[in-house]
């Protein structure tokens, strides 16, 4: 019999029954729905102990990768302690600016050293807690190799917190982050998969990383990632990216302007760019990070041109007064 922890509470869990029925029968109340395994309504997390393959069926690889799996069909013999997909808080880790530079006008890099060990995947996401108490969340863009964490902090109006960042932090500064949080990052898996990476403004930065976490890995598929913008401007890293499509065959870059001035880039909308070159995507990778509505519809179009819906991995940058 294993034991199930639950929101600090020890369950018993019975070899004929599932995690979920056995939280039920002892008065807790996870959330859940179809109990068949379709809707994915139990999800949780494994904070502590393995789940079974079994119970992972149907999620993203990047979920199964960090220890998700559906509590109503997961049939453990071993301890777990869990939470539920939502309830990740992590502990903060404080962490020292290190370097500080404008990529352009508007975009700010912050390079960030942390006091203790802090795990992450290039892609994903930490939350940054300002001493007031102000928290933003910013994508990293920095390797695991590199041991900082990079953010490109993307100066916005009246942003409380990106004002901030850009006005007022210096080397030497301290701060809190938590995390890492999210699943959009590159596993290597499939290492012969193509991979399509479009992002608009700072959805560069998670691009960014996982494009060179797959070509750290050695991955062999082709890697095309669409940067788009409206003016030349508001481009970034332009120079380190035409440098990465020189040194590796297999990596293709395509910045894109929106604007009425294409100014020598590719002229159009960088999902739409892409999507005409790119029209039939089965059996291939996608990632998609910047404005909610360009991330949404390309998600919905990616999908109608054969991609697989566990295939697609997206990170919507929400504004929120930062």
């Amino acid at each position: 019999m294993a034991t199930i922890t639950f929101s600090g509470t020890a369950y018993s869990c019975h070899a004929d029954e599932t995690v979920l029925e056995a939280l039920i029968r002892q008065g807790a109340e996870p959330p859940s729905s179809c109990r068949s395994g379709s809707c994915q309504t139990c999800m949780m997390r494994a904070v502590e102990g393995t789940p079974p393959p079994d119970s992972q069926k149907g999620l993203k690889p990047t979920l199964q990768h960090r220890g998700f799996f559906l509590a109503c069909i997961c049939r453990t013999t071993t301890d777990m302690q869990v939470a539920l997909a939502g309830n990740e808080a992590l502990p903060k880790v404080l962490v020292t600016v290190i370097s500080k530079t404008q990529l352009n006008p508007q975009t700010l890099r912050l390079r960030l050293q942390p006091a203790s060990p802090f795990e992450f995947q290039a892609g994903q996401f930490i939350n940054l807690h300002r001493p007031d108490g102000l928290i933003r969340s910013y994508s990293i863009a920095s390797l695991p190799s590199e041991g900082v964490v990079e953010l490109h902090v993307e100066l916005l109006p009246n942003g409380q917190m990106s004002q901030w960042l850009h006005d007022q932090i210096n080397p030497g500064d301290q701060f809190n982050i938590d995390g890492a949080h999210g699943d959009c990052f590159y596993l290597g898996e499939k290492p012969q998969q193509n991979m399509l990476l479009i992002g608009t403004g700072s959805g560069l930065a998670p691009l960014w990383g996982i494009a060179r976490a797959a070509l750290e890995q050695g991955h062999q598929g082709e890697i095309h990632l669409f940067h788009g913008s409206r003016s030349a401007e508001r481009l970034y890293l332009v120079d380190e990216l035409n440098a990465l499509t020189r040194q590796h065959s297999n990596f293709h870059y395509t910045p894109c302007l929106s604007g009425n001035d294409s100014q020598g880039f590719t002229a159009g909308r960088a999902n739409e760019v892409a999507l005409k070159q790119f029209p039939k995507l089965n059996g291939w990778s996608v990632y998609l990070c910047g404005h909610p509505e360009m991330v949404n519809n390309t998600k919905r179009d990616c999908f109608l041109a054969g991609a697989g819906f566990q295939e697609i991995y997206a990170d919507p940058f929400t504004i929120s007064g930062q």
